[in-house]
């Protein structure tokens, strides 16, 4: 199964960059340079992560991972130049997954995306019918 990532960054030199290493990658690639336009894609092309940035005209990243998270459990990752730890705090606050601080190795930026799509995998391949996990056995 293909992954499909999308990125919202108004910088077209960070979506070209992005979208060579996620194509390079064998991800497929869907990009806004803006958080309305981001937002409609969310909706729209059903990705299965989102690369967010913070810094944007019109809405910016808070906004938009505030608004995603009023209807989409999609993993967020805020790809940000900014380093204060309250920033970070209030992005993660706001529905953010995850964070990294750019610029970011590529094999670092892989590793998340593995990471969070994995665990996302792992949450709706979860058992429904809660009667077997009432049968479990209790751990102490």
């Amino acid at each position: 199964m293909t992954i499909k990532v999308l990125t919202i960054d108004d910088d077209p030199a960070m979506t070209e960059m992005l979208t060579l290493l996620l194509q390079n990658n064998k991800y497929d690639v869907v990009s806004a340079s803006n958080g309305e336009d981001g937002i409609a894609l969310v909706k729209d092309a059903h990705p299965d992560i989102i690369l967010l940035d913070i810094m944007m005209p019109g809405k910016d990243g808070w906004q938009v991972c505030e608004e995603i998270r009023s209807f989409s459990n999609t993993p967020i990752m805020v790809l940000s130049a900014i380093k204060k730890p309250a920033m970070i705090a209030s992005t993660l606050d706001a529905g953010a997954d995850d964070y990294l601080i750019k610029p970011v190795p590529g094999s670092i930026l892989l590793a998340h995306i593995k990471s969070l799509t994995r665990r996302n995998q792992a949450n709706h391949n979860m058992p429904t019918d809660t009667t077997s996990l009432q049968n479990a056995p209790a751990f102490a």
